[in-house]
């Protein structure tokens, strides 16, 4: 019996596999953060319109689409929240968060482009030294910080 479970998936062709592969497991929805710095070592942070009170106060963030790698995800999100663009380097992080959601992170460096934010989803972007930051920054980006490596 399981050589011919063997023969028939072998002879699906690997469209046909991935595919039922994939309606079998789970789907994940990929989080991807960038941790942005300029040439000062400074760090862009963003408030966000729809973080919780408090807590608003963290990198810039977005969930991956489907095909993108997550680097240009970075670069994506960092464009479209603020208008300036980066080149995604080490990777920082990944871990699984909250249900099915993956969350990865990045270092990223500024790269060029004029601040100007998304008003839909971001309330303030600043270039902060790294020791200073506002108390409001999520915990979870202040631990990421500490993985990145000094400029």
């Amino acid at each position: 019996m399981l050589r011919l479970l063997t023969r028939v998936w072998r002879s699906l062709g690997g469209r046909l596999q991935w595919r039922l592969v994939w309606l079998k497991h789970a789907t994940f929805m990929i989080g991807v953060t960038g941790v942005v710095r300029d040439d000062e070592g400074r760090v862009l942070l963003l408030k966000h319109r729809l973080w919780p009170e408090g807590r608003q106060w963290g990198f810039p963030t977005g969930y991956a689409n489907r095909s993108e790698t997550f680097q240009a995800t970075v670069e994506r999100e960092v464009f479209e929240e603020t208008g300036l663009s980066v080149r995604a380097g080490r990777l920082l992080q990944v871990k699984s968060g909250f249900r099915l959601r993956v969350e990865v992170a990045y270092e990223a460096a500024l790269a060029g482009g004029t601040l100007k934010i998304d008003p839909v989803e971001v309330l303030e972007a600043r270039w902060f030294d790294p020791d200073r930051l506002p108390d409001e920054v999520q915990p979870s980006h202040r631990q990421l910080l500490a993985l990145c490596s000094r400029p």
